[in-house]
């Protein structure tokens, strides 16, 4: 019996340790973020290109309005700017509030091919078919609003010489509850503290479902936009870097995203999330392993972005499950009480480290929240653990469960002018 327990024991922290290791990357992308001078490779052009700026809306006749007008505001010469939306299976006024603010707008009614990726599709082949003389492409949700330079600033991402670039992500409505700011101070910390790290380091970003940009030669090269899964985003950017591409990260392209407000509708798009993820990884898999023993270390990456909750999951449950299964062989040994000590180290442990995460990424990028007050952005910090803790159980009902697209109403209709104005007071 006591040998079985050591074995039980080792097993334990070997399982414990392995998790740690894989995951260690992500703390020194911190520390190198915050010890490593802010730098961008040199510009290897000099061009203005032309943007066709993407909308694929559903239902989104409250707010698209405001961003259509944040993209007329832009600090870039607007004969080089083409506003395209994407109409999906609308039953609301969509199509014709987004030709009132000057959109070239193609609408789309298919309720078999449902999702942002097949909008998407559809747009590309239209575009095609009508020969568009764009450079590149940046994709925005209906929701969103741009700073002024995001379109500048794209274009000098271009001329650096990337193919397709992510933007830095922020709140509308950060201080509206604990759910809005968990999403805000993660897609922050993404944009800080991964996308910014991978750049630095010379590795791929990863693009996060809007304020993205793609070149027409990489559009042309994929055929349109052949990315149906769930999350098409991910998608793109596994099936780009085991291409051999790299995504680049323009922090001073700033979007301000509507995050949900409502728990039924964050648990639903982020039960969509992590199916989509699983998708991912059944789809590429392979060709990450490949990437990865080949040197690749932005394979190694996405392989770790697209499976952490159910791999901390698996981890817990799976050391606290060999405690009592052997407590049910031993009555007599303390199984469940060595099984509930994992269960409860292992939450504590994932609160503290989630609290240190949000914590540092307020320190660094709190100024930089709109509309919010100091004390909701404290209180934030300490909600932002109980957040991230949802994604456990869904991560694992998503293992199982048959998903698929549900829309998000969004009705914060911020301009970009009272964005700007709430800036100008802090």
């Amino acid at each position: 019996m006591q040998t079985i327990r050591e074995i039980i024991t080792i097993v334990e922290m070997v399982l414990t340790s392995v998790f740690s290791l894989l995951f260690f990357y992500q703390f020194f992308y911190t520390v190198y973020v915050l010890f490593s001078k802010e730098r961008e490779k040199p510009l290897l052009a000099n061009k203005q290109h032309k943007f066709g700026v993407i909308v694929s809306a559903r239902n989104e006749e409250q707010v698209i309005g405001q961003l259509l007008d944040s993209i007329k505001k832009q600090n870039y010469p607007p004969e080089l700017i083409r506003m395209l939306v994407v109409a999906d299976n609308c039953t609301d006024s969509t199509a014709s509030v987004s030709r009132e603010h000057g959109a070239y707008v193609l609408e789309r009614n298919n309720l078999e091919l449902i999702g942002k990726g097949y909008a998407l599709d559809y747009l590309f082949a239209h575009l095609r078919e009508i020969g568009d003389d764009c450079d590149a492409y940046v994709v925005f949700d209906a929701d969103n609003l741009i700073d002024e330079n995001f379109l500048l600033e794209m274009n000098k991402g271009l001329n650096r010489g990337y193919k397709a670039l992510t933007s830095y992500r922020n709140s509308k409505n950060y201080g509206t509850n604990w759910i809005s700011a968990g999403y805000s101070l993660w897609f922050l910390r993404e944009a800080k503290y991964l996308n910014n790290a991978r750049m630095l380091l010379n590795t791929s970003c990863a693009i996060s479902g809007t304020g993205f940009c793609v070149s027409k030669e990489l559009i042309e090269k994929n055929g349109g936009w052949p990315f149906h899964l769930l999350t098409e985003d991910m998608e793109f950017t596994v099936n780009t870097i085991v291409n051999g591409g790299k995504i680049g990260y323009c922090g001073n392209a700033i979007l301000y995203d509507e995050q949900p407000e409502k728990f039924s509708q964050s648990w639903n798009q982020r039960m969509r999330w992590a199916k989509g993820f699983y998708q991912v990884f059944g789809r590429y898999a392979g060709k990450l392993f490949k990437g990865m023993f080949r040197g690749s270390f932005a394979c190694y990456d996405m392989m770790m972005t697209i499976l952490p909750g159910i791999l901390g999951f698996i981890v817990s449950v799976g050391c606290a499950l060999s405690d009592v299964i052997f407590w049910i062989i031993h009555p007599e040994s303390n199984g469940l009480e060595r099984a509930a000590t994992i269960l409860l180290l292992f939450f504590v442990f994932y609160y503290l480290l989630m609290f240190l995460m949000g914590l540092l990424t307020m320190i660094t990028e709190g100024q930089f929240i709109r509309g919010c007050s100091r004390w909701r952005k404290v209180r934030s910090v300490f909600t932002f653990p109980f957040y991230m803790a949802t994604y456990i159980p869904i991560g694992f009902v998503a293992l199982f469960k048959k998903v698929g697209w549900k829309p998000i109403t969004h009705t914060v209709t911020k301009s970009i002018d009272e964005i700007n104005e709430i800036s100008a007071q802090k």
